[in-house]
C-alpha cells in the first residue's frame, strides 16, 4: 500500500488542475485590481471620464458620416439624365424614342413625361394655375427621364450625356450630379480626417493610462520591491498593473458607447421635426453590434497596451536594495 500511495504523489499533476490555478490566479488579480480602482473613485472616474470622451468623439463623427451617407443614398434619382425633346415631337416619336433607348445595356430605366402631365404637375406645384390657364398653347416639351445603369463609371455617364444630347429629337439633356460627387468627396474627406484623428486621440489615451499606470507603481514602489525580494518576476509583478489597464479600457469604451447612444437620443426629436418640414422621414442609424464591440475592443486594447508600456518602462527601475 506504501509504494502505491509514493508511486501516486510522484505522478505529474493533472493539466486541469494547472488551468483551473492559473484562472484563479488571474481572477483574483483581476478583482484586486478592481478593488484598487473602486476605492479611489475620484481619480478612476476623472480618467475613465477621460477616456470615454476620447473614445466618444471619433465615435459620434462616424456616426454623423454613416447617417449622412445614408441620407444619400436616396438621391438616386439625382443622377437621372432630363432629355427634354424639341417641341415639335410627338407623343408617337417620343414613345418610340424611348422604347430604343430602354433596350441599351447602360440603361436601367426610361421614364416618359408628356407635355400634358408637366403642365398639370407645373400647374398644381408653381401655384400659377390662373395664369397658366390663359396659354392657348402648352410651352412644355415632351420629357424622358433616363435612369443610367449602377454599372456606369464616371467616364461613360459623360459619354452617355454626350449621346443623348445628339439625338435628333433631342433639345438639350440636364443632368446635376456633380454636387452628389462633391458631397461623397467632402464625406471621404471627413472618413479620412475621423480615422486620422481616432488615431492621435488613440496615442492619447495610451499616454493617459500610462502616466495612471506611471503614478499607481510610484505609490506602491515599496510593496514591489518587497515582491521581487522574495523572488517574484516582473511578469507577475506587472500582472496587476495590467489588469488595471484592462478595466479602465473596459469602463471607458462602455461609457463612450453611453455617450454616443445618449447624443443620438437627444437628437432624435429634432432630427424628426426637421424630417417632417420636408415631408420626410428619417431616422437616425446608431451603431451597429460590430461597431460596438469595436469601440470596446479599442478601449481595451488601447489600457493593456498602455498599461504595458507603463509598467514594463517604470518595473526596470525597480529594483531590491
Amino acid at each position: 500500500m506504501t509504494d502505491v500511495r509514493s508511486s501516486e504523489a510522484l505522478q505529474p499533476p493533472q493539466r486541469t488542475g494547472r488551468l483551473s490555478g492559473w484562472f484563479v490566479r488571474h481572477t483574483s488579480t483581476a478583482i484586486a485590481a478592481l478593488g484598487r480602482i473602486w476605492r479611489q473613485p475620484f481619480a478612476s472616474l476623472m480618467t475613465i471620464l477621460v477616456i470615454a470622451v476620447t473614445l466618444a468623439l471619433p465615435a459620434a463623427m462616424h456616426v454623423v458620416v454613416k447617417n449622412a451617407r445614408s441620407i444619400s443614398a436616396s438621391w438616386d434619382n439625382a443622377l437621372d439624365f432630363s432629355v427634354y425633346l424639341k417641341t415639335n415631337t410627338s407623343l408617337e416619336q417620343t414613345t418610340r424614342l424611348a422604347d430604343i433607348i430602354s433596350q441599351r445595356a447602360d440603361i436601367e430605366s426610361v421614364r416618359l413625361v408628356s407635355a400634358e402631365v408637366a403642365l398639370t404637375e407645373f400647374r398644381e406645384q408653381s401655384g400659377f394655375g390662373e395664369a397658366l390657364d390663359q396659354l392657348q398653347v402648352n410651352p412644355l416639351p415632351h420629357t424622358l427621364v433616363v435612369r443610367p445603369a449602377a454599372s456606369n463609371t464616371e467616364v461613360s455617364m459623360g459619354l452617355l450625356n454626350e449621346e443623348l444630347g445628339n439625338l435628333p429629337e433631342a433639345d438639350f439633356v440636364q443632368v446635376d450630379t456633380e454636387w452628389v460627387r462633391r458631397f461623397h468627396a467632402i464625406l471621404a474627406i471627413l472618413e479620412r480626417a475621423i480615422l486620422m484623428g481616432a488615431t492621435l486621440l488613440g496615442i492619447a489615451i495610451l499616454v493617459i493610462i500610462g502616466n495612471t499606470i506611471r503614478l499607481e507603481i510610484q505609490n506602491r514602489r515599496e510593496e514591489i520591491e518587497v515582491t521581487k525580494l522574495i523572488g517574484a518576476s516582473n511578469a507577475f509583478v506587472r500582472r496587476p498593473f495590467l489588469y488595471s489597464g484592462f478595466w479602465y479600457g473596459l469602463t471607458g469604451g462602455l461609457l463612450a458607447l453611453l455617450l454616443v447612444y445618449y447624443g443620438l437620443y437627444a437628437l432624435a426629436d429634432p432630427a424628426s421635426r426637421l424630417a417632417g418640414l420636408y415631408d420626410s422621414a428619417f431616422d437616425f442609424l446608431a451603431l451597429d453590434i460590430g461597431e460596438s464591440f469595436l469601440i470596446i475592443g479599442c478601449g481595451v486594447g488601447l489600457g493593456l497596451i498602455g498599461s504595458w508600456i507603463a509598467a514594463t518602462r517604470h518595473m526596470r527601475r525597480i529594483e531590491p536594495r
